[in-house]
């Protein structure tokens, strides 16, 4: 029922509102007395709420309902409001015909996999605890929740980046989603802000949810063109961002992770990042020399939260765009790493620069489709820890080697093998990679 990111799919199909109603009596079951529910702006999103909704006063638990918010808004008011749970109803980057449910602790993390396995039980085997005819929850509006937001943005950003970002300019593209908490919290830092695709819409008329270097060309074309030392991007909910350089250039996402992470440890005096196992080697070697080191996950924002809960790690990333300052929140903030991008830039120099000073290899990927994924990875992972010695199965296989990696992962949602190999040369990336596509060719054989 839950992948990595919670309940998502097309409406009517996969997400229903008989499922958003079961989601809501099992959260008030599991034993939340208030939750607290928002919404990105799909137009589904409007009966999903008011299902889940129904489904919490039914098992007597009181709702919070904060209207459209971006996902980590929704995250960061539940421990506001003294509540017990949050529900998101958002698809985040996914297509405007898609819709979903992520579930939220006081702490800013999502649902974790005991947590989610028990939401699921519950559902699956309709064990729901109904509130007597007397004791159902109530439901309340609260408006006070991107203000909130917004001040405990303002309030992670030190004295001094905020006097160095006065007057620099920024254009925030909000993808028609419910991101505009990044455009406050960075007006009231005194920065100039100029705005695209500003306007709630969950058809996504602007651009696709998901920002990209491919879906990102009128923000890159806006920057390129004027004065702004950087431009930001949010998907629908917010939870994501990714950034422009004042040339107009797409950062690419493993780099962004590099920068957060070695000024994360450089301000820290070292410490751990957490980031999956598909991130690349420029991460490990940009925080290397500043006493760094870089502790591998499953892939997905929730299992780098996880990790980011241990308190020897000072930040954790997933090249996806989701960005976590544990010693802030839990959750992936796409507003607090927009703040955070602007900070940097403020009080360290140009984004091209930067980007410019973390060494980059050659990545390859491939994707082999298969019939039996449990088979075939079960006979690659005992070939691979049979011929190397630096062999993890954290999230699929993956084997270190002196010139670089190899991971070779089964596809969550279809019949394929994902192979990535990354080196510190052309000629090493290919060798992995070749191999690790014999493995896979001679495992299905």
């Amino acid at each position: 029922m839950f992948g990595t990111s919670g309940i998502r799919g097309p409406i009517g199909e996969t997400v229903t509102a008989d499922l958003a109603v079961a989601v809501g009596r099992a959260v008030a079951t599991d034993g939340a007395e208030t939750v607290v529910i928002g919404r990105d702006a799909r137009d589904s999103g409007r009966f999903l709420v008011d299902a889940a909704a129904a489904g919490c006063c039914e098992c007597g638990a009181d709702v919070i309902d904060l209207g459209l918010a971006a996902t980590p808004t929704v995250a960061r008011s539940i421990a506001r409001l003294n509540a017990d749970a949050g529900i998101a109803v958002t698809a985040s980057h996914n297509p405007p015909e898609d819709n979903g449910l992520k579930l939220w602790t006081p702490s800013g993390q999502a649902f974790d996999t005991d947590r989610r396995e028990q939401i699921t039980e519950i559902i699956e085997t309709d064990s729901f605890a109904f509130a007597p005819w007397d004791g159902s929850g109530e439901r309340r509006r609260d408006r006070g929740a991107d203000a909130a937001h917004s001040r405990a943005v303002i309030e992670a950003i030190g004295e001094d980046a905020t006097a160095a970002m006065d007057g620099l300019e920024v254009v925030v593209d909000v993808g028609n989603g419910v991101g505009s908490v990044t455009a406050t919290a960075l007006g009231e830092l005194g920065v100039d802000v100029t705005t695209l695709n500003a306007q709630p819409d969950g058809s996504f008329p602007g651009r696709p949810s998901e920002p990209t270097a491919e879906t990102l060309t009128a923000l890159c074309g806006q920057v390129a063109a004027g004065d702004a030392a950087l431009g930001i991007a949010h998907d629908g909910d917010a939870d994501r961002m990714v950034a422009v350089d004042e040339t107009g250039a797409f950062v690419p996402k493993d780099v962004l992770l590099a920068l957060f992470a070695r000024h994360a440890v450089a301000t820290a005096g070292g410490g751990v990042v957490a980031a999956p196992v598909d991130t690349s080697l420029c991460v490990d070697d940009a925080i290397a020399d500043l006493g760094g080191r870089v502790t591998r996950t499953q892939v997905g924002d929730v299992f780098v939260a996880e990790a980011a809960t241990r308190d020897e790690v000072v930040f954790g990333g997933e090249p996806s765009g989701a960005w976590i300052w544990p010693d802030e929140t839990l959750c992936p903030d796409g507003s607090l790493a927009a703040a955070k991008l602007t900070a940097l830039v403020a009080t360290a120099g140009s984004l091209a620069d930067q980007v410019a000073s973390v060494a980059q290899y050659p990545i390859r990927r491939e994707s082999i489709e298969v019939d039996d994924k449990a088979g075939v990875m079960n006979r690659v992972a005992d070939g691979l820890a049979a011929d190397y010695e630096d062999v993890t199965t954290t999230d699929g296989v993956r084997v270190e080697t002196d010139s670089g990696w190899l991971l070779v992962r089964p596809s969550g949602t279809q019949p394929l093998i994902r192979v990535t190999a990354e080196a510190r040369s052309d000629d090493a990336a290919d060798t992995l990679l070749a191999d690790a596509i014999d493995r896979v060719d001679a495992a299905t054989a």
